[in-house]
C-alpha cells in the first residue's frame, strides 16, 4: 500500500469512527422513505472493502429456493450483460480510467478505489460466452468486439448491434448467430466522457429508439453548468433518423434500465450525490417521464434543495419525485425486468445489482435485490436474491455485483462480479 492509500486509510477510519455514531439505523428505503436531515461533510466519508477475489468453492449465498454457480470466469472487470436470441451472452469489460488528480481529495478517492480495483487499465472489449452443451457454464469464449472506448451498455435491435463506449453510440451490423461482427462500426452519437463515464444502452420494444443513459461529470455541478451539458440525462436516439435528443434530465448518474411490461413504461435506477450523510439522499428506482426533470443537482428526492448549490427556483418546482427509494449509497446500477416464474418463490418485478458504497460509515448495497410489482408499480419492500460478497468486518469485497439480465432459458438470473471477475449464474436449487 502506498503512502497516499495509508494516509487515506487512516484520515478515513477517523472519519467513520467519528461518524458512525450519528448515522441512522434506518435505511431509506420505499415509496415514502425516513431521510435524514442532510449533514454537510467538509471532508468526504471514504470507506471502501479491500478487493480480495472468490477462492475456490466460495460463491455468494441465495435466497432460499436457490443455488449459485459460475457461468463464465477469468474475465477482466465484467461489467454488463446482453443476452442473445440465440442464448449467447455477452459482456462489457471495462474500467474507469482515472483522470491526472488534482486536490488532495482527488488523491485520496483514487488511492481508495485502486485498493478496491474500481480503477485502471481497462480491457475495453465484449466477449462472447457460450453454454453450448447447456450444463450453465459456458465453456466457449470469443472476443466479440475490442479496441472500444470503455465500453458498458449493449443493445440489438432489428440486426444492428450497439454499443454504448464513454464517448458515444456504435452500431455495427450483425448476423444471427455470429461470434463477431464483420464489417466495421459507424459512431451515432457522440458524448461527453470522463466523470461518471458509463453509457448504459437498451431499445425500445420496437426497435426504433435507442436509449442511453449518461451520467453527470462531477458530484453537485462543481465544474459549473457549462461542463454539465448533455449530461445527468437519459437521451432517446432515432435510430431511422439518426437525430438524438435528451429524454430526460436532472438524473445525476441514471445506469440500468428496463422496461416494465405491464404500463410499457421506461424505468431507471439512479446514483444519487454524496456528502451529505449515511442515507441522505437516497439512490433510487424510477419510472423516466419524457420531458421529466429529476431535481440534480438543485434538489433531491423531490424539492429537498441542496444549498451547496446555486439555485434554480424554477427547475426546483417541476422537479419530480422519484417513485421508490433504495438506501443511501447503495450504487444501485444494474437493473432488468424479472417476469413471474423465472426463479421460484419471485413474482414479477425489477432485479437491482447493487454495486456498494465506497463514502458511508457503515457499508450499503453489495448485493443482488428485488423489487416486487403490481399493476405497473412496486408493490412491497426489497428481497435479497445474493449476497454474501463482503467479508464480515467489511474490510474486503470477495465481488461487486454490477449487470443483471435473464438467462435466455427464461429460467435463470446472470450477474456480473467486476471484482471477483465472474458472471454468476442463479437457478432453481
Amino acid at each position: 500500500m502506498d503512502f497516499m492509500a495509508r494516509a487515506t486509510a487512516i484520515v478515513g477510519g477517523t472519519m467513520v469512527a467519528l461518524r458512525r455514531f450519528k448515522a441512522p439505523r434506518t435505511q431509506a428505503v420505499g415509496h415514502t422513505p425516513t431521510i435524514p436531515e442532510a449533514r454537510r461533510q467538509g471532508i468526504m466519508t471514504l470507506k471502501m472493502p479491500t478487493a480480495r477475489g472468490w477462492v475456490a468453492g466460495h460463491v455468494p449465498d441465495a435466497a432460499p429456493g436457490l443455488r449459485v454457480n459460475a457461468f463464465a470466469t477469468g474475465l477482466d472487470h465484467p461489467r454488463w450483460i446482453e443476452v442473445l436470441p440465440n442464448g449467447d451472452v455477452l459482456v462489457a469489460e471495462s474500467k474507469e480510467q482515472p483522470s491526472a488528480p488534482k486536490t488532495l481529495m482527488d488523491h485520496a478517492t483514487q488511492a481508495t478505489m485502486r485498493r478496491a480495483k474500481a480503477i485502471g487499465d481497462s480491457a475495453n472489449r465484449i466477449t462472447l460466452w457460450r453454454d453450448a452443451d447447456g450444463d450453465g457454464v459456458a465453456e466457449i469464449r470469443e472476443v466479440f468486439l475490442e479496441n472500444q472506448n470503455q465500453p458498458f451498455g449493449m443493445a440489438l435491435a432489428d440486426g444492428t448491434f450497439y454499443v454504448g463506449n464513454t464517448d458515444g453510440i456504435t452500431a455495427f451490423p450483425y448476423d444471427a448467430g455470429a461470434v463477431r461482427p464483420s464489417q466495421p462500426g459507424r459512431k451515432l452519437v457522440d458524448f461527453r466522457p470522463g466523470g461518471h463515464w458509463t453509457r448504459s444502452l437498451i431499445a425500445s420494444p420496437d426497435g426504433r429508439k435507442i436509449f442511453a443513459g449518461v451520467g453527470s461529470l462531477s458530484n453537485i455541478g462543481d465544474k459549473g453548468m457549462d461542463a454539465e451539458e448533455g449530461r445527468a440525462a437519459i437521451w432517446e436516439l432515432d435510430v431511422a433518423s439518426g437525430n438524438a435528443r435528451i429524454f430526460a434530465s436532472g438524473l445525476r448518474n441514471a445506469v440500468g434500465m428496463a422496461w416494465e411490461p405491464a404500463t410499457g413504461a421506461l424505468w431507471t435506477v439512479v446514483n444519487e450525490r454524496d456528502g451529505l450523510g449515511d442515507e441522505t439522499p437516497p439512490d433510487y428506482l424510477t419510472s423516466v417521464r419524457d420531458g421529466g426533470f429529476y431535481g440534480w443537482p438543485y434538489c433531491y428526492w423531490g424539492q429537498t434543495v441542496d444549498d451547496r448549490v446555486p439555485q434554480d427556483p424554477a427547475l426546483v418546482a417541476k422537479a419530480i419525485t422519484p417513485d421508490y427509494a433504495l438506501g443511501g449509497h447503495t450504487a444501485s446500477l444494474g437493473l432488468c425486468w424479472m417476469p413471474t416464474g423465472t426463479l421460484p418463490g419471485f413474482p414479477g418485478g425489477m432485479v437491482i445489482g447493487q454495486h456498494g458504497s465506497w463514502n458511508r460509515s457503515t457499508l450499503s448495497g453489495y448485493r443482488v435485490i428485488f423489487v416486487p410489482f403490481e399493476g405497473g408499480r412496486p408493490s412491497g419492500p426489497p428481497r435479497d436474491i445474493l449476497w454474501g460478497f463482503l467479508s464480515p468486518d467489511e474490510r474486503h469485497a470477495y465481488g461487486r455485483p454490477v449487470g443483471v439480465a435473464v438467462g435466455a432459458d427464461k429460467a435463470s438470473l446472470l450477474v456480473a462480479d467486476d471484482v471477483g471477475d465472474v458472471i454468476w449464474r442463479v437457478t432453481a436449487a
